[in-house]
Formats: C-alpha cells, structure tokens, sequence
C-alpha cells in the first residue's frame, strides 16, 4: 500500500474524512514554503497537495496564479519543489504527498528522470491537470509503474461516457472539482455534490476528494459529509499572499481541518 492507501485506510477505521491542504512549492519564498509545509500535518493536514510553479496557470484562479508569480520571482525551480519534499522527509515519512501542476515542467525536466527523483525524494501522487486520459502513455502509466499515483480530476461536466476513461488508470484517489470554472471563483454546494460524488466513488472504486470553492470549515465540514475529504487550497495560498506570519497560517489551517474532521 502507498502513503495515500495506508492514510484513506486509517481515517476509514477512526470512521475520519481527510483534510488535504493546498500549498505553492516556494511561496512566498523556499526556506517560508518550506517552514509552511513542515507545520502542515502538526495543524492537522492529513495529504499534502504541493504546487508546481508554472508560468501558465489555466485552471488557476487569481490567488494561485499570483503565488506562482511570486514563488517564480524568488527562484523556485522543479529541483527547489523536490528538495523541499526531501527536507519534509526528513522528519516526517507518513504523510502522502502529491505534487499538483502542469505537464511542461515535467516534459521539460524528462519523464524518466523526473518519475526517478520524484520518488526518491518521497512523492507518492502526482495530479497533472492539462493530461486527459487520452494521453495516460506519456505520464500516468510510467507514473503507475514507478509506484506513483496518478490522481484524476473529474467535474460537474465528466458524464458517464466520460467516466469509464477517467476511472481506468486512476489512482490514489479522485479529485472531485466541485465547480466549473478556475480555482476559487464560486462557492461549492454540498447538495449538488453529494449525488456527483457517489457516481464517481462508485466507477472508479477510489476515495473521491472535493476541491475547489472550499474557503471556511463549515465548507469543509459540508463537502467532507457528503465524500471522503476535503481540499483547501485558495484560502490557504491567500493567508500567505497577504503576508501572514506562519503561526496565524497554521492556526486557520487547523480550524479547516478540524471542519473536515468533524463531518
């Protein structure tokens, strides 16, 4: 079992949904990203999804783009993104880590060679958005072979012709967009959610996750009740743009955690 099996599998038996915490590898600089990343679990992070900086966001909203813009400008590179993951490691070799992104930077680094580093360095998923299914060769099966999970998104518009492709080299868990559109444009809503939910959980057979338009713990709470975590990113990255120290980061993470925990 990977890091993300043996966490589901725990917080199944404690009867528990997952938190999982959005950050962006080198916001607002590397040694801050770093002393972020490393609190998150202590706040009660359960799966860490660590951005990729890239210079073309398409399915980011303004917040996110602009930590990218900002992680950039202070000299996070791909090889920066896994040396954090080696410093998290050193002290901590239990909680899942997903690198969420686009596909060029890994082209760019060599699938082979960033697959190799990616799992010495302790990566156990990758959620690569701009690669459907129709391109599972290039990424997702090397991933796969390499122990990696490769983590699908699905949305509100993935209807049951689409489904069967999305669920077939899936792994890990599903990543629900609980919105159409960008990252932190509108709020989600439990009930349309829930039913989404339960098709996907049920064609795939994975723990399915919902993101996007999540930003209180009372979301949190809502979106964990009807799937089997929740994600934050937004809110988070927001809290580090305008400048908050890591303590008062932490100390809200930890009341969205405690949202989710309490569903």
């Amino acid at each position: 079992m990977t890091r993300i099996d043996e966490t589901f599998a725990r917080l199944g038996d404690a009867g528990r949904k997952a938190f999982v915490a959005y950050i962006m590898a080198g916001d607002p600089d590397f040694e801050r990203s770093v002393e972020i990343m490393k609190g998150l679990p202590g706040a009660g992070v359960d799966i860490i999804e660590l951005g990729m900086p890239f210079t073309d966001p398409m399915a980011d909203g303004p917040t996110i783009q602009l930590a990218g813009q900002r992680a950039l400008r202070a000299g996070q590179t791909l090889e920066r993104t896994l040396e954090m993951v080696r410093r998290f490691r050193a002290g901590d070799a239990t909680t899942p880590i997903v690198l969420m992104g686009y596909y060029n930077p890994i082209h760019n680094r060599g699938v082979a060679t960033f697959l190799e580093q990616a799992r010495a360095a302790g990566i156990d998923g990758l959620i690569v958005v701009d690669l459907p299914p129709e391109e599972d060769a290039e990424l997702c099966l090397p991933a796969r072979e390499a122990g990696i999970a490769f983590i699908r998104l699905a949305t509100p518009t993935t209807d049951d012709a689409r489904l069967p492709m999305i669920a077939q080299n899936a792994s890990g868990f599903v990543y629900y967009v609980s919105i159409t559109g960008i990252t932190g444009a509108a709020a989600a809503e439990a009930g349309e959610v829930g039913p989404e939910v339960a098709r996907v959980r049920a064609a795939t057979g994975l723990p399915v996750v919902v993101g996007f338009g999540i930003s209180t713990p009372e979301a949190a709470r809502a979106m964990a009740g009807v799937a089997d975590g929740a994600v934050v990113g937004s809110a988070i990255v927001k809290l580090i743009g305008d400048g908050r120290p890591t303590h008062e980061v932490l100390e809200r993470v930890r009341t969205l955690a405690a949202g989710a925990h309490e569903a």
